[in-house]
């Protein structure tokens, strides 16, 4: 497959060939879901904690003699029944964390670069090279390019003014070719890659 490489003012500037096999028919779709799986669950903090009867402070004294005060009988503040009383079975800090190795996620990623680009969401320029941290050049950028809704960004990496203007833009996210993953193609409307990041992104595709 040939991709149209255009220049930052959104001029023609050749054709790059896809330097990896694309990923054909249902192929690759359940390593996709697994991969955006275990990715989601990799963000989840799992801190959320809540105090078992050994861990409540306060006195173990039972509240009121068994019987005679017409009261159920209680044997401690800290019972699940009371009011600030301990949870049962409550959360506990925990590692969500899925392992998925290196194959999945190649061919998940290659997968989602393959629908991706069979829909014309990818769009490749030569380098997009700003002067200085501004967010007014770099949205006449993305307008040059006719690019519309959400949009990741993948670079080469070391471009900071790129990233200072680009910060601001809502809807708009930067990411490197070494670092790009399976959820952030799935998850932008357009995906505008360098030409370095690209050779980059081909490079990992390959192995």
């Amino acid at each position: 497959m040939k991709l149209t490489l255009r220049d930052q003012s959104g001029g023609n500037a050749g054709e790059v060939e896809t330097g990896f096999d694309l990923v054909e028919g249902t192929r690759g779709q359940q390593a996709v879901h697994d991969v955006v799986v275990a990715y989601q669950a990799g963000q989840r903090s799992g801190t959320a904690s809540a105090k078992t009867r050994s861990e409540l402070s306060g006195s173990s004294k039972k509240p009121w003699r068994q019987k005679g005060t017409g009261r159920a009988r209680a044997g401690t503040h800290k019972s699940p029944l009371w009011d600030g009383g301990a949870v049962v079975h409550g959360p506990r800090p925990r590692d969500f964390s899925k392992k998925v190795n290196k194959k999945t996620r190649n061919l998940a990623l290659r997968k989602a670069i393959t629908e991706r680009l069979k829909a014309g969401d990818v769009i490749l320029v030569q380098d997009i090279v700003l002067e200085a941290p501004r967010t007014k050049a770099f949205v006449a950028v993305l307008d040059a390019l006719g690019v519309e809704g959400t949009v990741l960004v993948v670079q080469a990496g070391g471009n900071d003014n790129l990233l200072r203007s680009a910060r601001n833009v809502a809807g708009v996210d930067v990411t490197t070719g070494d670092a790009l993953n399976t959820y952030e193609v799935l998850r932008s409307d357009k995906i505008v890659f360098t030409l370095p990041a690209w050779e980059r992104v081909q490079e990992r595709l390959k192995q």
